[in-house]
């Protein structure tokens, strides 16, 4: 399968390992709108000179969300197709954060805004998980709380 070739391509980041430069951590939300909608902040945001960073889930979430437009008529085959490749490129591009024991440790843990989804807090526990200064990293998302909780934690958000 294409996408397994794809992702074996990917750079996933090692146990103990750290990104040593400011980071855009782009959630699947604000993935999914830059493929399917054509966001303009989002692509502004892809477009910075920062790290960009997603974690594991992302390549689940989106996926999913293009047999839901395929499925609910807002895609054809084609059109599903045509997204999930941009995905892999869009992807080829970022680090990947592993969802790992410690991120699923720190998902089970309380974030400033509850209630959260489990899906957001493995997202927030991986943002968390960088360990870079907060000023050092943006989330780029479209989900109301991943932005909350992201914003509470200290990060820049767009």
């Amino acid at each position: 399968m294409a996408t397994r070739n794809v992702r074996a391509r990917v750079s996933e980041i090692p146990r103990g390992y750290s990104v040593q430069r400011a980071a855009a951590y782009v959630e699947s939300s604000a993935m999914v709108a830059a493929v399917l909608e054509g966001e303009i902040e989002v692509h502004r945001a892809l477009g910075r000179q920062r790290r960009l960073v997603t974690s594991s889930l992302t390549f689940g979430e989106c996926w999913r969300a293009f047999v839901r437009a395929r499925t609910s008529g807002r895609l054809t085959e084609e059109g599903e197709l045509q997204a999930r490749h941009a995905l892999q490129s869009l992807l080829l591009e970022c680090v990947v954060v592993p969802v790992s024991d410690d991120i699923l440790e720190r998902a089970g843990r309380p974030f400033p805004v509850e209630p959260v989804r489990t899906l957001d807090a493995i997202h927030l526990a991986s943002i968390q998980w960088l360990s870079l200064p907060v000023e050092d990293v943006i989330v780029v998302t479209r989900d109301r709380r991943v932005r909350e909780n992201a914003a509470a934690l200290g990060y820049t958000v767009v």
